[in-house]
């Protein structure tokens, strides 16, 4: 053996041997029991974080154990397209390229995003592979696949038939910058300091911190038992304001609090979730005054003929402006109108913004497509009751059921193009012969002259407007050829079809939230893997992944699975916590202590990665890892080799030098007790590994490794107090017990002791 372990020497070889071996694949053997995770799956062009590096230690070690118990194992990966995640970068290059999505239809863009994501596909898979990763390279499956897509489409559209899924206007969180509209999950929830407004409003006095959205006030509403406004229920009023009166009802609401602001709220159902819920009540009207691009629309006022030329004027300062810029210019009329009483300059809000680009999210009235929850949430709730799925990580498991008993319906649309197009398809008359709507939503086929569309020409020029305008100068296929985006009325009538109804139907835009898609991952791969394999493989026995992605991704997971396959998709849920810095701290390119695993793996090897990263860790609870903890478990690979180079130098007789053996068959007098040791070794880490105590058992063998056989028991031979026969049956066991923690260096030393006849089986892999 060389003096030194060098992990840049063996790593690549020694993964390239396990490939060619076949090991990755599960055994053929029909009687063995089965042992499956299905990979949580990375974005496909991303390099990964030290929290991929994570699960795939863990889930690595999980497959590598059942492996080694000879039972059929598939840990089966993939990769992710990712959805607003990938545009979003994908959006940043193109603006780095003085473009933007606007130049291009839909379906170029959406090619050129697939290029750039296929371009760089194998970053993502090549790093795996280096942290160690031994999944089933053959089954590899990727979220837009064919196939994977029609499983998607499929259970979309049994949900359909099934009555759970339903369109309708509603308020969505929608970021003007990203152009897509976000479920509850996913808005990020901030307080930020603003100034509050208390506003005259005829008799009342209102106070709001959002002055922009009074034009489009429906309402104002107090507390039924509110004794100061009583006499004003039920009576209609003209409230002064910016553009002229307002005409207002006062209405009762148990949800005003009479002790914030005045006790007095405006109603405004466009741009505020309540007031919309407020409004279904009372049958207020829905008027936004805020586009989708974030600015202000007073379109509606300037079409006024009779309205005054100082109103008039306004509504053309306000209109087209963002909304911070109108906000203060509107506190500065408000000024000068008198009817603004004062300002608190220091109120502080919640509001919520878009995760991926900071951007305050808006309120706005959309027609999206939602699925009925409470169903599935019945279905995923008996499964947790019945134990049918456990959760590992302290309290996890109560912060899922209250989830599940809350949840409100979901909406599924987002308005992207990476992602898989909703099978939705509105007819549009252009004076052919009127054709079959097989499937049809019999909502109102009027609503479809009235879908807005955006579209490039044939000379690529940017047009919008109403299908039916547009169809007097456009043809409906030149429409289609160049179609951006599409809005539909709520009214609209639709058909639900995995292909083309006819060709005179032009298809939704929207994507599926692409927590809809992978949440049938599970299922979704193993239908679309090796014939056989959902009946041999499904349910998986654990699915691993981060705490932080169990209400976004695992309880979709059991939603979708038990309503496709009657069955939970996993039995088992292993949640690991963040990867913090030695200090504690979060990680983040700010502070300056991100851990790169490919960098740390070139320095110190994946191994010392792998045992830093786990070492110590439970369920559901952050962990520490720096520098100084991985170059300690490189000292720890280190002494593995060491070790074994030790004995087997002394197994043959190296310079003169052998263990000392009594003359009875190579038995030594602590031979007993030290093989007596080894077996309750072997008991207690196999235990916490059936456990899944990954982080205790990493602890238990690195203290039993090092300071009881390396400190003791090779000091011990030495003296001839245990044999050279026990020694090397020792290191075989810790070997085996290692291998799922610091793979490569134990199957280094594995192919040593086979080449020298001290081992049988080839592999250590499969051993």
């Amino acid at each position: 053996m060389d003096k030194r372990y060098q992990h840049d020497q063996y790593e690549k070889q020694i993964y390239n041997l396990w490939e060619k071996s076949g090991g990755f694949s599960p055994i053929s053997d029909l009687k063995a029991k089965p042992f499956t995770i299905i990979m949580p799956p990375p974005n496909a062009n991303d390099p990964l974080h030290i929290g991929h590096a994570m699960f795939v230690t863990v889930e690595d070690i999980l497959i590598r154990v059942a492996r080694m118990q000879g039972r059929a194992t598939l840990w089966l990966p993939g990769t992710d397209h990712a959805g607003i995640e990938t545009q979003f970068v994908f959006e940043k290059k193109l603006k780095e390229e003085g473009k933007s999505r606007f130049d291009f239809d839909r379906e170029t863009l959406y090619g050129k995003i697939w290029d750039y994501v296929r371009e760089n596909s194998d970053v993502a898979v090549e790093q795996l592979k280096r942290i160690g990763a031994s999944a089933d390279w053959s089954r590899f499956k990727f979220t837009l696949d064919k196939d994977i897509v029609e499983v998607v489409l499929d259970t979309f559209q049994k949900l359909v038939k099934d009555g759970l899924v339903y369109r309708d206007l509603s308020l969505v969180n929608y970021c003007t910058h990203c152009g897509t509209a976000f479920s509850e999950l996913e808005v990020k929830h901030i307080e930020r300091k603003a100034p509050f407004l208390y506003i005259k409003y005829g008799p009342f006095t209102i106070g709001t911190a959002r002055p922009e959205t009074k034009f489009r006030d429906t309402a104002l509403a107090a507390h039924p038992d509110d004794t100061r406004y009583k006499k004003w229920f039920g009576k209609t009023l003209d409230v002064p304001g910016l553009l002229g009166p307002i005409t207002m009802t006062v209405i009762k609401d148990p949800g005003v609090d009479p002790e914030f602001g005045t006790g007095m709220m405006k109603v405004t159902p466009a741009h505020d979730p309540h007031d919309f819920e407020l409004g279904k009540k009372y049958n207020l009207p829905v008027t936004p005054i805020i586009g989708f691009d974030g600015k202000m629309d007073f379109s509606w006022f300037l079409k006024k003929k009779d309205a005054p030329q100082k109103y008039q004027e306004r509504a053309r300062q306000y209109h087209g402006m963002r909304v911070a810029e109108a906000r203060k210019l509107m506190i500065q009329h408000l000024k000068n109108d008198g009817l603004l009483e004062r300002i608190d300059e220091n109120h502080v809000h919640t509001i919520g913004v878009c995760y991926r680009c900071g951007t305050v999210l808006e309120p706005l009235p959309l027609a999206q497509f939602f699925i009925k929850v409470k169903p599935l949430t019945n279905l995923a709730l008996k499964a947790l009751k019945n134990k049918d799925v456990v959760i590992y990580g302290a309290g996890h498991d109560k912060i899922l059921k209250h989830w599940l008993e809350d949840l409100k319906d979901w909406n599924i649309s987002r308005q992207i193009v990476w992602g898989i197009r909703q099978p939705i398809w509105y007819k549009i008359e252009t004076g052919n012969r009127k054709q079959e709507t097989p499937n049809s939503f019999a909502t109102g086929q009027a609503g479809n002259n009235d879908i807005e569309v955006r579209f490039l020409d044939k000379k690529r020029d940017l047009i919008s407007g109403k299908i039916a305008e547009l169809l007097k100068k456009y043809s409906l296929k030149e429409i289609k050829e160049g179609l951006q985006e599409l809005r539909a009325p709520v009214e609209a009538e639709f058909v639900v079809s995995a292909t083309t109804p006819g060709e005179n139907f032009i298809q939704e835009t929207d994507t599926f939230d692409t927590w809809f898609s992978s949440g049938q991952w599970p299922f979704a791969t193993l239908r679309t893997s090796r014939k056989g394999d959902i009946e041999r493989f499904y349910p998986t026995q654990v699915m691993e992944t981060a705490y932080d992605i169990l209400i976004f991704w695992v309880m979709r997971m059991l939603m979708l699975g038990l309503y496709r396959t009657g069955k939970v998709p996993f039995e088992q849920v292993y949640l690991h916590g963040l990867v913090r810095d030695e200090k504690g701290q979060k990680m983040s390119k700010s502070k300056g202590n991100v851990i790169n695993p490919v960098s740390v793996i070139e320095k110190y090897g994946a191994d010392a990665l792998r045992m830093a990263l786990v070492m110590s860790t439970t369920a559901g609870r952050d962990s520490a890892t720096g520098e100084e903890k991985i170059r300690g478990m490189r000292n720890f690979t280190n002494k593995i080799w060491n070790a074994a180079r030790f004995i087997l130098m002394k197994q043959e007789g190296d310079k003169g030098e052998t263990l000392r053996q009594s003359r009875q068959g190579g038995i030594a007098q602590g031979d007993k007790k030290f093989l007596e040791t080894l077996n309750k070794i072997v008991e207690k880490v196999t235990g916490q590994l059936n456990g899944l105590k990954a982080g205790l058992a990493a602890e238990t063998l690195y203290k039993e490794f090092w300071h009881r056989f390396c400190d003791k028991c090779i000091e011990k031979a030495k003296s001839g107090e245990i044999s050279a026969k026990s020694l090397t049956e020792g290191l075989v066991v810790f070997l085996k017990l290692l291998h799922p923690f610091v793979p490569f260096v134990t199957e280094a030393v594995w192919q040593e002791l086979y080449e020298k006849g001290l081992v049988k089986e080839k592999l250590l892999l499969t051993a």
